[in-house]
């Protein structure tokens, strides 16, 4: 297997650890880039991924700062070569319904959530092309096809999430590049777990497999999308939520 370089953002989080984990079983040398202000975050995070004998590391990143992206996307390849993958994980909430909704909870939501992916894919894209060779992989959410009361800001940037993607696919199609979105479900991570319990039990009961996802079912549709032969895929979204969302 190719050792290919892969970055991942928000890649301390509970999704984006297994994320990290399962490119690294395949070969992939990762990058976990997440905001460094979460120094407890990322003690913990270098402690769980010591068995991958430097396959996976930390560098700080604001996905939200565009210059900040470009520096980061040169010094990746300078120092480990060309970014090949780019699974633009990183997000964050601000939740409140539109009516009492400040500009400020609706611009942070986007431009970390939306704003964040032009940005990676923006310094990335050129590299992938000109090596005929990338996969980018964009979480979006089931929130981003469904809605979600007091989710105007995230289910916003999370449908905007593939619109990009699709739109990116059709550019970049002939030059070995595939751009996918993935829409996760309720999964058993620290922020679903941090609802309150009988709202998590409406939830859990309104899914149809009746439970929560897993990191690692994320994880392993990534890793499928970012797969040597997965070339025929792309400006796709891949729904991973136990049934809680079909769509024709």
């Amino acid at each position: 297997m190719s050792k290919r370089v892969a970055v991942v953002t928000g890649g301390i989080g509970g999704l984006g650890t297994e994320i990290c984990k399962f490119l690294a079983r395949q070969g992939r040398h990762v990058i976990a880039a997440d905001l460094a202000a979460r120094g407890e975050r990322v003690a913990a995070f270098e402690d769980e991924v010591r068995e991958f004998d430097g396959a996976i590391h930390f560098e700080p990143l604001d996905v939200a700062d565009f210059a900040a992206c470009g520096e980061f996307m040169q010094r990746v390849a300078a120092e480990h070569g060309p970014v090949s993958i780019l699974v633009n994980g990183a997000g964050i909430t601000r939740d409140t319904s539109l009516r009492k909704m400040t500009p400020e909870q609706w611009t942070d939501v986007l431009r970390v959530n939306l704003a964040g992916v032009f940005n990676t894919c923006r310094h990335a894209v050129d590299g992938m092309t000109g090596q005929g060779f990338g996969r980018i992989i964009n979480i979006s959410s089931v929130n981003g096809q469904t809605g979600q009361f007091g989710q105007t800001n995230y289910s916003a940037s999370k449908a905007g999430i593939h619109g990009f993607t699709m739109a990116l696919a059709r550019e970049v199609a002939r030059k070995g590049v595939t751009v996918n979105s993935v829409s996760p479900g309720y999964c058993n991570t620290a922020l679903v777990q941090a609802v309150p319990e009988d709202i998590r039990k409406q939830i859990i009961a309104a899914i149809p497999v009746g439970r929560l996802g897993e990191p690692c079912e994320i994880a392993r549709t990534v890793e499928f999308l970012a797969a040597e032969d997965a070339g025929f895929i792309t400006g796709a979204n891949i729904p991973v939520n136990g049934g809680y969302f079909m769509d024709f």
